[in-house]
């Protein structure tokens, strides 16, 4: 799996349950922090994936939809891990006014689903993950945009023969 380039991987998961093996998957890697954006349509699996990583990162009870509340957050004992929604966020602005860069700049973990919603306002993520509807199962397609991305996608691909190189042409 060396040999694949680091750019972007996939993967076709069945069921919720694959989803959240696959983010438990991720949990080492993240310990240091990191901006990862989640996109997809609604019921794509963006809040179960969230809620996979951040169980598999130590957090004892649920792991909801920040949806009403924008941003959850959980105080873990390898990281913080703040989970936003923008979903629906009227104006990009409103982060300004929560304070958003004070969440991202740090050591933290930001998950941020619906990135779009925040476009001039977010910097640029290290990693999106985008998880594609396949109706019974769905494909996740990891994109590293930071040097820090890139290698957790390297240790990934050593780690599951599944992944597999994708390119935005949309072949795999």
């Amino acid at each position: 799996m060396s040999d694949l380039p680091t750019n972007s991987l996939s993967k076709v998961l069945h069921g919720e349950s694959a989803t959240l093996a696959f983010a438990a998957s991720m949990a080492p890697l993240l310990t240091s922090g990191g901006l990862i954006f989640l996109q997809g349509t609604l019921g794509a699996g963006k809040t179960a994936f969230s809620r996979g990583l951040i169980q598999a990162m130590g957090h004892q009870g649920p792991v909801k939809s920040p949806t009403y509340t924008l941003v959850e957050d959980y105080p873990l004992a390898n990281t913080h891990v703040y989970h936003f929604d923008l979903y629906r966020l009227g104006d990009p602005e409103e982060l300004e006014f929560m304070g958003i860069r004070d969440y991202i700049d740090g050591d933290s973990l930001c998950l941020i689903e619906w990135p779009d919603k925040g476009q001039g306002v977010l910097p640029a993520a290290d990693l999106t993950i985008e998880l594609q509807d396949l109706g019974e199962s769905r494909r996740i397609i990891l994109t590293a945009a930071s040097s820090r991305a890139e290698l957790w996608l390297q240790q990934l691909a050593a780690n599951d023969a599944d992944l597999q190189a994708f390119s935005s042409g949309g072949a795999d």
